[in-house]
């Protein structure tokens, strides 16, 4: 008889042990076997200590193996309880965790019979305090797997806004000005030279696409793209596109850092795509970049519309911009004036006390 209890109390000791191996060495397949193969470890576990009760064998009575392998049978499921909390989906968890932890609770008795009901309580709350304890681990563990996808798919978000950010600044700048240029070649002009600058708008298209897809394939960050020289150039394609001139205002010359220089680069790009789509009657653009007091500031104005530019389904251009200024502690603004419209932006510098 002692023999056959042995052998009884190894079983679910075995099946705890198997589930640990599968919580720490099946990762793949954890989330269906580890609450399946946790019940069964329980299960098991109370069938025994109930099958010993029943038969009326002396607590003790097979020698200190039943309380070895009782004790590692219990510190097994309290691993496997923190095991399925962790990995498991919930309402897979918390009816194995719950078995689990009485299993673990209720394996006293195998070994000695308590002197009141009492002591069988505290005997059980002692062993239950570790399977919660156990819980709180797989919980707490759990909680920090959550934060750390978050945190990963939060990153991709950010990632993703502004990769479209870049391709919705520069693209449709180069795309409406290979339209003004094809629109301009069937009216008036040369029709060899606006065809060679729709191919040169569409160059430098293909050029922000290969770059976009380069920080994909490679998952680099996204660099700067733009400065404070491509300002001018952009200025000088803008009015060779269409009948509008840009006349451009330059300060001093300063340090800028790159980041604070593509930005700005960005606020005009965007600024001049918007006059093409919404002001297109428009025939002065007044253009300003200087750094008065330390602080980089961009005007744009124009004298093609009499209210707030209409804005096409989708269009995130200036608000995005709105955002990223911010994110430098600066502003921008866009409003109307007298005679059209005006957009403003400030970015701090380093060396501006503010």
């Amino acid at each position: 008889m002692n023999v056959l209890w042995v052998v009884a109390a190894s079983l679910p000791a075995s099946v705890a042990v198997v589930v640990v191996a599968v919580g720490s060495f099946l990762p793949r397949r954890r989330d269906r076997l580890l609450p399946a193969l946790t019940l069964a470890a329980a299960g098991l576990s109370l069938a025994v200590t109930a099958g010993l009760l029943a038969s009326g064998v002396r607590p003790g009575a097979a020698g200190g193996a039943v309380g070895v392998l009782g004790m590692a049978e219990s510190a097994g499921l309290m691993v496997a309880i923190g095991l399925v909390v962790r990995h498991a989906p919930v309402r897979r968890a918390v009816p194995a965790a719950l078995l689990a932890g009485l299993a673990a609770a209720a394996w006293v008795p195998r070994v000695f019979t308590p002197a009141s009901p009492l002591e069988t309580v505290g005997a059980g709350a002692f062993w239950g305090l570790g399977a919660l304890l156990a819980a709180a681990v797989g919980a707490y563990l759990r909680l920090l797997d959550v934060r750390r996808e978050r945190a990963v798919a939060d990153t991709r978000t950010v990632l993703r806004l502004r990769l479209a950010g870049d391709l919705h600044d520069f693209l449709a700048h180069d795309i409406s000005e290979m339209v003004a240029h094809a629109q301009a070649g069937t009216v008036a002009g040369d029709p060899l030279e606006a065809l060679r600058r729709v191919e040169a708008a569409g160059q430098r298209a293909l050029s922000t696409l290969d770059r976009t897809l380069d920080m994909l394939h490679h998952d680099r960050p996204p660099g700067p793209a733009g400065d404070l020289a491509g300002i001018a150039e952009a200025a000088e394609r803008f009015s060779a596109a269409g009948p509008a001139r840009v006349r451009l205002r330059t300060g001093p010359t300063v340090a800028v850092p790159a980041e604070t220089a593509a930005l700005a680069y960005r606020i005009v790009i965007e600024g001049l795509t918007n006059i093409r789509r919404h002001a297109p009657r428009a025939r002065r653009i007044d253009l300003s970049v200087t750094t008065p007091g330390g602080v980089l500031e961009i005007t744009l104005a124009n004298d093609g519309v009499s209210g707030a530019p209409r804005r096409r389904r989708g269009g995130s251009g200036l608000p995005s911009l709105a955002a990223l200024v911010a994110g430098q502690g600066g502003e921008l603004v866009a409003h109307a004036v007298p005679d059209g419209w005006s957009l403003a932006a400030r970015l701090p510098l380093p060396q501006s006390p503010g």
